[in-house]
C-alpha cells in the first residue's frame, strides 16, 4: 500500500489512491493513508452474517467513492464468486510466490523447504479460486543457500514494492489486453511492443 501511495504521488502516474478500506479497525494501513490525506473506512466482517453480506456493505462504499480499480494488498479474506465477478478485470492482487506456485499462505518457507532456487513474487487479476487468475507480471529473486523464511521474504518483498506500482500504472492507463488466462502489456515505443516482462 505504502508503494501504491508513494507511486501515486507523481502527477503523470495514472491512477489516484481514493481510498483505503480494511476490514481491521486497527489496520496499520489506515492510518498510514489518512496521514497521506486519503479516505479510510473499515467494515468489520464479524458483525456480519456471512461473506457476501460483508461484502454487500463493501460494495456499497466503493461505489460511494466511485471507485474504479482494487488493489488488494494483505487482505487476508476469501472475496465470494459474487464480489468477484462484479468486479471482474477490475481486482487485481500481490502474491508472495510466482503463481502458479506456491498459493497460499506461508510460501518463502515452503519454498525453501522444496529447495527452489528462484521464487519471487506475481501480481494477477483475481478469480474466485484462491490465488488464481490471469497473470499480469511476475518478479523473481535467486534464493540463497544461506536463506531464512524472513531473509528470503524481505528480498521478495523489496520487489513487490516495485513490481505493483508498474502493474497498477500499466492497468490504470489501460496497457493491459486480456486473452482467455493470459495477459499481454505493452506499449508504443518507437512503433514496437513491449511486453510486461520487458516493462520490468
Amino acid at each position: 500500500m505504502d508503494a501504491l501511495i508513494e507511486a501515486a504521488r507523481s502527477p503523470d502516474y495514472p491512477a489516484e489512491i481514493s481510498l483505503v478500506l480494511s476490514n481491521k479497525s486497527d489496520a496499520l494501513g489506515l492510518a498510514k493513508a489518512k496521514k497521506a490525506g486519503i479516505a479510510v473506512a473499515a467494515v468489520d466482517h464479524k458483525i456480519y452474517g456471512g461473506r457476501e453480506e460483508f461484502e454487500r456493505a463493501i460494495q456499497i462504499i466503493l461505489e460511494t467513492y466511485s471507485i474504479e480499480l482494487i488493489c488488494l494488498a494483505g487482505f487476508m479474506r476469501l472475496l465470494t464468486p459474487w464480489f468477484i465477478n462484479n468486479w471482474r478485470n477490475k481486482l487485481i492482487n500481490i502474491h508472495p510466490a510466482l503463481l502458479p506456485a506456491y498459493r497460499g499462505l506461508n510460501t518463502h518457507k515452503r519454498a525453501l523447504a522444496d529447495g527452489v532456487k528462484i521464487h519471487g513474487c506475481t501480481v494477477h487479476y483475481v478469480a474466485p479460486e484462491m490465488d488464481e487468475g490471469p497473470i499480469i507480471a511476475q518478479a523473481a529473486v535467486s534464493v540463497w543457500d544461506t536463506d531464512t523464511p524472513e531473509t528470503l521474504a524481505a528480498r521478495v518483498l523489496e520487489q513487490e514494492h516495485l513490481l505493483y506500482p508498474t502493474v497498477l500504472g500499466l492497468v490504470a492507463s489501460g496497457n493491459i489486453q486480456i486473452k482467455g488466462n493470459r495477459v499481454l502489456g505493452f506499449v508504443e515505443n518507437n512503433n514496437s511492443a513491449l511486453t510486461v516482462p520487458d516493462l520490468l
